[in-house]
């Protein structure tokens, strides 16, 4: 039991992978559709690229949206509407206009009787068809129903009808025909007290009634039956074909699966997503070692892959036609801000093979975002520069709308239909990309990354870290600047991080402020304490600087990555000075206790720092420099470093190291104010 323990915990790291690659793995299947794909892709116009198709089973022709939207608006123009009527507001209205007329009108009017008359006839002239409770837009050759008690009891046009706001039109035109107009005050007051509408919608039953219509609408318009030849090669995709090709497509994606062929879905999945998951781990293994043994930045990476896919998937779920809006390009861009580009490029482009699964336009969709996604790559550098986010924003988006509008004149054949709110996705798109400035600093905090732009702040020599190691250790300081100018010179020279070894070089000698006058840069009176001290004891004074200056950078907080080059930048070398004045003393001792704990550098900023740091110390003790002293000079340094096995773990190259050795000759020789030396 202690033995399988004891493997299990020797191999945890390999084990959270596994469970990493397998959470994930369920994760991203789990957001996947799980219906079928149509295996052919065909674009409306365009030749059929594959074989003869002929029908795999029977399936329907559907109409398109625009058929059966068409068939909507057809409905509804012949749809009637239903009025409820009172056919007893009519008898109530002249019961009223009996009592008010007598009242109103006196018997010494000469022309009462006439005028009682007038007003009858206008009243049957209202109510012949009902009068409406307010004024709807209908058309006057609306067909309308009228009910009554759930009957219907009359099917008329809609003009026909009176409106609320017409009786007095129609009672002062019937004044005028008879030429009692003079009556004209009274008469339209009189109405305006008795009439009363006896028609309203009946808005549940006209819904009910075109909804029912709406629904007996066919979806599909004849079938196609098994073993039918759909298309032959070759043959334009247009007209009635694309409409059947549509419709056998949307049969296999909407196709209600059994629980065998649902199963078998899911595990094809799996398969894929598997194997393009495994194929970035494996890339990490084989070209980036350093980030496939740390578990937390691997993390890091699956985590922004499932993210973007879980962005995606919530877009088309929502509206597929604003997939675009989606700001993939963060992807390379968190990824070549905490590692490189090649490891940015490689994730970003096997995240839009897994997106290609459920976009639709998939080639489209695949094509756009990995041409913008190399862009970013080759657009994006000193991302701490604010203007150069914002040219490569603009530089991609360019990009977008470039290659969709010749995607849709391929497609279309025209620009007369191009719909300019699809550019404006793309002008979003690159908007939202401008979130990944705080975006990456949010990362820093969960994840305990470090990019550019943390980088340039560590940079900067007004830190309280670095001024107090300028007040300490003044020397030190000086010395620190140095190592970086050359450090930085050397980096460049190479194609290495600059600024992270740049920051590595200020902070690498941190650690002797713990005991500043043991180290020669800051003993400015003349009086060196080693002389008090035996060898061994002096040895590891200058040994436990590198310990520490690890504890003091992990109290205030530094990245690991700048931990490492305090960490590293002496590797395994030995105090040689110390260690020869005790075996003078002692021929017989071990040189353990005079050599640094290590690790040797494991990178080509970490090896660059071993060598500028040791090339500036010891410079100051050249004598009468020149550039035949300042050559051999170098050359022996790093020959020693080499020798002794120091960048063995460094993925740095001899030829490399030719162009640090230059670049450090030049820059010392600069340093020494040195003439060329001309031959006499």
């Amino acid at each position: 039991m202690e033995d399988f323990i004891n493997k299990w915990y020797k191999n945890h790291s390999l084990l959270y992978k596994v469970l990493l690659f397998l959470s994930t793995t369920f994760l991203i299947v789990y957001l996947f559709p799980k219906s079928g794909k149509f295996k052919y892709d065909f674009d409306k116009g365009k030749p059929w690229q594959s074989e003869n198709l002929y029908a795999p089973f029977d399936f329907a022709i559907k109409k398109s949206f625009d058929e059966i939207q068409k068939e909507e608006q057809d409905i509804k123009a012949v749809s009637p509407i239903y009025f409820d009527i009172n056919t007893n507001v009519k008898s109530e209205v002249f019961k009223l206009y009996n009592e008010k007329f007598d009242d109103i009108f006196l018997d010494t009017i000469p022309q009462k009787r006439m005028l009682k008359d007038v007003g009858k006839s206008a009243i049957d002239n209202l109510y012949r068809f009902g009068v409406l409770d307010e004024n709807y837009k209908y058309p006057d050759d609306k067909s309308i129903i009228l009910v009554e008690d759930q009957k219907q009891v009359a099917d008329i046009n809609y003009g026909q009808l009176t409106k609320i706001d017409e009786f007095r039109t129609i009672i002062e035109d019937a004044l005028v025909y008879n030429d009692l107009l003079k009556y004209e005050p009274a008469f339209i007051s009189l109405f305006f007290d008795i009439i009363s509408p006896n028609i309203s919608l009946n808005s549940s039953l006209t819904e009910n009634a075109l909804q029912e219509e709406l629904n007996s609408i066919s979806t599909v318009r004849g079938s196609i039956e098994k073993e039918t030849l759909i298309i032959s090669k070759g043959e334009i995709v247009e007209g009635n074909k694309y409409d059947i090709l549509k419709s056998l497509e949307s049969e296999y994606e909407s196709q209600v699966w059994n629980s065998s062929n649902y199963n078998l879905v899911v595990f094809a999945y799996a398969l894929l997503v598997a194997l393009a998951l495994l194929m970035l781990l494996l890339f990490l293994r084989k070209y980036r070692i350093e980030v496939f043994l740390d578990n937390t930045k691997v993390t890091f990476i699956f985590f922004n892959i499932l993210l973007m896919i879980l962005l995606t998937t919530l877009i088309i779920n929502y509206n597929s036609k604003q997939v675009y809006v989606i700001p993939l390009c963060i992807l390379p861009l968190v990824l070549k801000a905490f590692f490189d580009a090649r490891l940015g490029l490689f994730a970003h482009v096997l995240t839009v093979l897994l997106l290609g699964f459920i976009v639709p336009n998939s080639y489209e969709y695949m094509f756009l975002q990995i041409i913008a996604g190399i862009v970013t790559i080759l657009t994006v550098s000193e991302l701490y520069k604010r203007a150069n986010l914002f040219i490569s924003v603009g530089q991609i988006t360019l990009i977008y709308i470039i290659a969709y509008f010749a995607f849709f004149v391929i497609h279309e054949g025209n620009i007369t239909s191009l719909k300019l709110e699809t550019f404006g996705l793309f002008i979003l798109c690159g908007l939202a990309t401008l979130f990944v400035q705080p975006l990456i600093y949010i990362y820093e905090k969960l994840f305990g990354l470090v990019s550019d732009v943390s980088l340039l702040e560590l940079s900067d020599t007004n830190t309280k870290l670095l001024k107090e190691l300028s007040n300490k250790a003044p020397g030190t300081f000086h010395h620190s600047l140095n190592v970086a100018n050359l450090a930085e010179a050397s980096a460049n020279e190479i194609g290495a991080n600059a600024m992270l070894v740049r920051v590595g070089a200020l902070y690498h000698d941190i650690g002797k402020m713990k005991a500043p006058t043991y180290f020669t840069e800051n003993q400015a009176t003349g009086i060196n304490p080693h002389d008090e001290l035996s060898s061994r004891e002096s040895a590891k004074i200058i040994i436990d600087h590198v310990i520490d200056g690890i504890e003091i950078a992990k109290k205030n907080n530094l990245p690991d990555r700048v931990i490492d080059f305090i960490r590293t930048h002496h590797g395994t070398s030995m105090v040689y000075y110390f260690y020869m004045k005790e075996k003078e003393l002692d021929a017989t001792i071990s040189d353990t206790d005079f050599r640094y704990p290590g690790p040797k550098p494991y990178s080509k900023e970490t090896a660059i720092l071993m060598m500028c740091d040791s090339v500036e110390a010891a410079s100051k003790s050249l004598k009468d420099p020149s550039s035949t002293k300042i050559d051999k000079f170098v050359e022996s340094i790093i020959s020693k470093q080499m020798d002794d096995g120091q960048f063995l773990n460094a993925n740095i190259t001899f030829k490399e190291i030719q162009l640090i050795k230059k670049v450090l000759k030049n820059k010392l020789a600069n340093i020494f104010h040195l003439r060329i030396e001309y031959p006499e």
